[in-house]
């Protein structure tokens, strides 16, 4: 099956430079708009996608820009997805080229033929805000354009490192575990398992879910490797530590071993995973590989289910009481409401009772329009303060103060 996986931007060129090594038979390809960073790529393929509008500085954080520029280049683009049966995508959203490049060539492939699964990172909280924003809509874009989009929450790698870690390492260990990621699916696809699972069912699996899947992989050897692998999944930060499968919609479970690999230990691990989601679509699969020797290597991927489904109460109604009701309400006839006896019938005023009534009625309405306040409208006197070209850039806050505005206007001094 041909297989091509695509790098895109700082965070796809790092994972896939990790991929390469381990992956023989697949065609790996760069796309980055920053020439610096593609050139020293391990990938067999590159493209730079560059215009006048980037003059060679890249996209410059602006997910539109390099959406503009991955929309002109549409040709190569499709040119380099032609042949494929399978396309992973692999980048880091928040973004410039990730964010603007993914969802167009995701379409690009999906309109080529190709089932497309993207595998992206989701930014730290203390990048900031637009960041996170700026991925959330590249995400949700993906979701629209792919066959499947599994993710993973950089916020979640803080319960794999202490106060010591530095930045470099943490996103060393960030990319480690996405390629790890990328590694158990395509396992799925370049080995013929005992129990198959079709990739039109794990992609439906996943599809039209508009929240994160995640993934762990863990893998064990000797005599207790069934129990040691279920150990480790069990424990898996990016699993919660098994609370995600409590919470899943759906669970795709692989299991890849060499010949040895007994009936015994998949129902084990099976009967273990169904045990931690018991309400859940469960898809397993099993393949045998010889170079695995004794290792046991299993791979999970959860959807989250939508908060509108975990919203929904899980007793219902029984069938028979609600139609029992609709009968009822059909059948019902019509009555006349009964009257309270506590509320007395008005009274009958005779007609120049009425007339009085009804003119003072009008008297003290005219009265009350003459005291209302006539609303004007008005206009403030704000001034329209533009940032320019900077106008996307987070604001530089400091002690709750904008520093971007000017001196004079944040402190209200007048200028003569």
């Amino acid at each position: 099956m041909n297989l091509k996986i695509f790098g895109i931007g700082n965070a796809g060129l790092a994972i896939l430079d990790r991929l390469v090594p381990s992956l023989p038979g697949v065609d790996f390809i760069a796309i980055e708009t920053d020439a610096a960073g593609l050139a020293t790529s391990a990938a067999g393929a590159k493209l730079h996608l560059e215009n006048k509008l980037l003059r060679g500085l890249g996209s410059g954080g602006d997910p539109e820009r390099a959406q503009a520029i991955a929309e002109e280049s549409s040709t190569q683009l499709k040119a380099l997805c032609e042949g494929a049966a399978v396309i992973f995508i692999v980048a880091g959203l928040g973004g410039g080229s990730g964010s603007g490049i993914s969802p167009v060539l995701a379409r690009i492939a999906r309109e080529s033929g190709a089932l497309v699964i993207a595998f992206i990172s989701l930014p730290f909280d203390c990048e900031g805000r637009r960041r996170q924003a700026l991925a959330r809509q590249a995400f949700e874009q993906l979701q629209e354009a792919a066959d499947a989009v599994i993710s993973l929450s950089n916020q979640k790698i803080f319960k794999l490192i202490d106060e010591s870690t530095s930045v470099r390492d943490t996103f060393r260990i960030t990319n480690d575990l996405l390629a790890e990621g990328v590694r158990g699916v395509w396992r799925l696809v370049a080995h013929k398992g005992l129990i198959e699972i079709q990739l039109n069912d794990f992609c439906t699996l996943l599809r039209d879910r508009h929240s994160e899947s995640s993934f762990a992989t863990a893998e064990a050897s000797g005599p207790t490797r069934s129990r040691d692998v279920l150990e480790k999944l069990l424990a898996h930060p990016l699993l919660d530590r098994g609370e995600l499968l409590a919470e899943s919609a759906a669970v795709l479970v692989s299991l890849i071993s060499g010949p040895d690999l007994s009936m015994a230990e998949v129902n084990r691990v099976m009967e273990e995973i169904q045990r931690h989601c018991e309400h859940t679509h469960v898809l397993m699969g099993a393949a045998i590989d010889e170079s695995f020797g004794d290792e046991l290597a299993v791979t999970l991927v959860v959807s989250k289910r939508d908060e509108a489904e975990a919203a929904t109460p899980e007793t219902s109604r029984p069938a028979a009481a609600s139609e029992e009701l609709d009968t009822q309400l059909l059948t019902r006839t019509g009555t006349a409401r009964p009257g309270s006896r506590f509320v007395p019938p008005p009274p009958a005023l005779p007609p120049e009772k009425m007339e009085q009534m009804l003119k003072n009625q009008s008297v003290s309405a005219s009265r009350a329009r003459k005291r209302q306040v006539k609303m004007r409208q008005a206009q403030l006197p704000l001034e329209i303060i533009s940032k320019g070209r900077f106008d996307k850039s987070e604001p530089t806050i400091h002690r709750g103060e904008d520093l971007d505005v000017p001196t004079y206007i944040r402190r209200g001094v007048s200028l003569n």
